[in-house]
């Protein structure tokens, strides 16, 4: 597939690292399991929104916005990310923010908060849950308008068909690295919000014949609600892309138990698996995606459903600054779910 065709940004060097985690592996007494380190690519500090950003700030930019405005939750790294692109840019940035648990914004909080306010933030808007923030982030656009300036919206996540492309770029980053480094996948673990990154990938291996399993650990929902929204934006980007294919049902899968109570409150299974990647590999999970998603890797591997043997691939999509706003919670020093 050509994505020439799409206008792009480039914010990151080169592929992102393809590793092994033998320390891990051992502990967890199943699965060889392997890290694609999208933590590790560009805009500060990295992490999977900034692929979907290359492809939507290249839009942006191309419309003549001055100001880039998008929605996320309080810790959001999809507003962290933006904003970075934002100055990268030259532009304007302002969020809405959605408080899915109430009382959770704190100007002054730690983590992502705290980078929101060092980039400089035009402007947030915190709103209660439940809000429709597609009408919330219209009428800041519009607020703007007025203003004589033109804003770029951007949806939450970065997930629509335009940012899912990053993804099937990563798809064919993949597919090269597996050549390169004689490594054999037999399936992939994402963790599963948005859409966007779960959705792109699945139209990414599609279109390049790429027949390794993607399971998606949701952090936000059950597979009854998760999976037709996966479906949707993989179909969306398979058309954007025009691959003239139905995406199968059968290719989206997701598990759902891993991220209650809420979408980003604590639990002890996303304790474990944060503590457990750092205190083996080194590595930094953030607490409300890829440590619930990581949980749910290491749960299904003591169930038996990663096979002893396999080679199973996480795909790390970032985040690690909002560890810094759950501090008591990593360390055992406060409660947390179950």
């Amino acid at each position: 597939m050509d994505l020439s065709r799409f206008p792009r940004r480039r914010y990151t060097q080169g592929a992102t690292p393809l590793e092994f985690m033998p320390n891990f592996s051992r502990a967890l007494g199943g699965p060889n399991v392997w890290v694609k380190r999208d933590d590790m690519l560009g805009l500060t500090p990295g992490g999977n929104k900034t692929r979907k950003l290359e492809f939507l700030v290249a839009d942006a930019l191309e419309k003549g916005a001055d100001t880039l405005v998008t929605c996320g939750a309080p810790q959001s790294n999809h507003c962290r990310i933006t904003l970075a692109a934002a100055a990268r840019e030259g532009l304007k940035c302002r969020f809405v923010i959605e408080e899915r648990v109430p009382g959770s914004y704190r100007v002054d909080a730690s983590g992502n908060n705290f980078l929101f306010r060092l980039m400089g933030v035009e402007a947030v808007t915190v709103v209660p849950a439940g809000t429709d923030m597609h009408r919330e982030m219209a009428r800041v656009a519009e607020e703007l308008a007025a203003q004589g300036r033109k804003a770029y919206v951007i949806p939450g996540g970065g997930s629509n068909a335009l940012g899912g492309l990053g993804y099937v770029a990563c798809a064919q980053e993949m597919q090269q690295q597996f050549f390169e480094q004689g490594v054999r996948i037999d399936r992939i673990v994402v963790g599963s919000g948005s859409s966007g990154t779960h959705g792109g990938l699945i139209a990414g291996f599609l279109g390049n014949n790429i027949d390794i399993p993607i399971v998606g650990i949701g952090v936000s929902r059950d597979p009854a609600d998760q999976d037709p929204l996966v479906h949707r934006e993989a179909q969306a980007v398979a058309d954007l892309l025009g691959l003239k294919v139905d995406v199968p049902a059968s290719a989206v899968l997701t598990f759902g138990e891993y991220w209650r109570p809420k979408y980003s409150v604590p639990n002890t299974r996303m304790v474990e698996a944060v503590q457990m990647l750092a205190r083996t590999e080194g590595i930094l999970l953030d607490p409300v995606y890829t440590g619930k998603a990581m949980a749910g890797l290491i749960d299904l591997s003591r169930r038996g459903y990663f096979r002893k043997g396999e080679n199973v691939l996480f795909l790390h999509t970032g985040g690690a600054p909002a560890l810094h706003a759950f501090e008591p919670q990593l360390l055992g020093e406060a409660p947390v779910a179950d």
